[in-house]
């Protein structure tokens, strides 16, 4: 058996912090995996289901974040379980939003929620660190956990935390570096850089593509005006170059 756990604070108004980013990464496993409703034990939220053939217990302290070292460790004796069947997520603000990584102990990281964790369980336990970034400075880095995140920060948000639950088996599995890899791939095939511009440059099109780009246009259905002047007849232009 293997306990996975979300850190975070319970409570509507904490419900889109970014401290809460390890509750939100719990539920979408959840979902998507069909685990059991969510019922309350070892001061905690709690949902039981299979990942990669394996029987998982999620858990969500209800203890407050400082705290969360009580219910999961009430959990692992409960159960008999070591440290090392334990994975948690939770966020890290010394990674770059967006960004995830895995690793086996460690320190706390100034993070109250994994210094619980060390003093109920020690320290041999696995960490998905999930980055919701560093403010800038020491002083704002309590602001910024307990903050929502902003509307802008949804669009990655989303497809990443959807991607932590999609590959969760490979967590169970022990696959660590697969895991990282595939919300990687993910991160980067669904979202498109600001400003990064995904049209061929003319100067590398070959003759042949843009001759197959319009004999294609030309077949589907009634046949288009191609406009002579304007913003349009400029990007034809350079996409296809000045053959009439």
């Amino acid at each position: 058996m293997l306990l996975f756990a979300g850190l975070g604070n319970p409570g509507a108004k904490y419900a889109n912090n970014r401290h809460n980013v390890g509750f939100m990464a719990a539920d979408a496993i959840a979902r998507r995996h069909s685990f059991s409703p969510w019922s309350r034990k070892f001061q905690a939220e709690i949902a039981e289901g299979k990942l990669g053939g394996k029987k998982v217990l999620l858990i969500k302290p209800q203890t407050f974040m400082n705290l969360s070292g009580q219910a999961v460790g009430e959990a692992l004796r409960f159960y008999k379980l070591e440290p090392s069947a334990v994975t948690i997520f939770y966020d890290e603000i010394d990674l770059a939003a967006g960004k995830v990584r895995v690793k086996v102990g460690g320190g706390a990281g100034g993070h109250n929620g994994i210094r619980s964790l060390d003093q109920h369980i020690g320290k041999d336990y696995r960490r998905v660190r999930i980055g919701v970034g560093h403010p800038g400075a020491r002083e704002m880095v309590h602001g910024h956990v307990l903050g929502d995140f902003s509307k802008g920060d949804q669009e990655w948000l989303d497809v990443l935390i959807q991607s932590v639950a999609d590959n969760a088996d490979l967590i169970a599995k022990g696959d660590d570096n697969s895991f990282m890899n595939r919300i990687t791939l993910t991160l980067r095939d669904k979202l498109q850089p600001t400003g990064e511009d995904d049209t061929p440059s003319p100067k590398k099109a070959t003759p042949k593509p843009q001759q197959s780009h319009i004999r294609q246009a030309r077949q589907q259905g009634p046949a288009m005006k191609i406009p002579e002047t304007g913003p349009m007849a400029a990007m034809l232009k350079k996409l296809f170059g000045n053959k009439e």
